[in-house]
């Protein structure tokens, strides 16, 4: 299953040309099984050698869900800390607050910039990774700091409890099969997320040129219904990752791809933090 988060859907996760994930456990052989969306395609880890050492979940060097969780905690715990120190050792007074701000926007272009990178490099690499993370991080904490202070104290808690919530509330409906993950899924997935960043773009178009908010659909009633709708397509991506990595577990994935998974989850939740925060802050500021 491909993945609309580009951090998966580049690299082994989904070489499938858009139908299924993976294919079979055994090197070179084709699906069959339950899964319909899987028939006649090659296991995308056919020649990688722990694929034809023993079955899922006792081959050596297969990517476990250990490795997944122990790597996106070390990625989510960096970015943590950066916030924590973007947060106290960046003041936002009045005196400082353009200064810290702008540190702020470089770290986010520099994250942003290490997102390309990580996301088209064939090999994960933890270094980068976890630099992506620290520099995001470093934004989070001043912008989180800023709304805080002067829009709706609380709201970065706000923010961080309901992505908590987000995540949890995927997690448990995905693990019970309440969401199931398909192509039709992933399809209106991936038209949701393209169509939506496309009218955030015209919509800061609007504003650079136009002055305010653009066409208003970032404050205001529109502002509420857009940033809703931005927290459901975050949760659906969420349920497509979770899809790739159940299936690069299930299907002898390199442990080395552990890194990419908790990449591309840290940059899903990223975005429901902020989309978070964003809904906190318009419903305050409306108050």
């Amino acid at each position: 299953m491909r993945s609309s988060n580009p951090v998966f859907s580049r690299r082994g996760f989904s070489r499938d040309n858009g139908t299924a994930g993976y294919a079979t456990p055994q090197a070179g052989a084709t699906v069959t099984g339950e899964n319909p969306y899987a028939q006649g395609t090659a296991n995308p880890y056919a020649t990688n050698p722990y694929a034809q050492q023993a079955p899922p979940g006792v081959r050596s060097g297969a990517m476990t869900i250990d490795d997944v969780v122990s790597r996106t905690a070390m990625t989510l715990g960096t970015v943590v800390v950066g916030a924590v120190l973007g947060w106290w050792l960046l003041p936002i007074d009045e005196a400082n607050l353009g200064k810290s701000y702008g540190i702020a926007v470089g770290a986010a272009l520099i994250g942003f910039v290490l997102s390309l990178v990580n996301s088209f490099k064939r090999k994960p690499s933890p270094p980068l990774i976890l630099a992506y993370a620290a520099f995001e991080g470093i934004f989070l904490g001043v912008v989180s700091n800023v709304v805080d202070a002067y829009v709706s104290p609380g709201a970065a808690m706000q923010a961080v409890i309901g992505t908590m919530a987000v995540f949890g509330g995927v997690l448990i409906a995905y693990r019970a099969r309440l969401i199931r993950v398909t192509r039709r899924f992933q399809g209106f997935v991936m038209g949701a997320l393209i169509g939506f960043v496309l009218l955030m773009v015209v919509n800061s178009l609007f504003a650079l040129f136009g002055g305010g908010d653009g066409l208003g659909f970032r404050s205001g009633a529109l502002g509420v219904v857009f940033g809703i709708v931005a927290i459901v397509i975050g949760a659906c991506v969420l349920a497509l990752d979770f899809k790739v990595v159940e299936d690069g577990i299930t299907y002898g994935a390199p442990r080395e791809e552990a890194w990419t998974a908790a990449f591309g989850l840290t940059v899903t939740l990223v975005w429901i933090y902020m989309e978070m925060l964003r809904l906190v802050a318009i419903l305050s500021g409306d108050d």
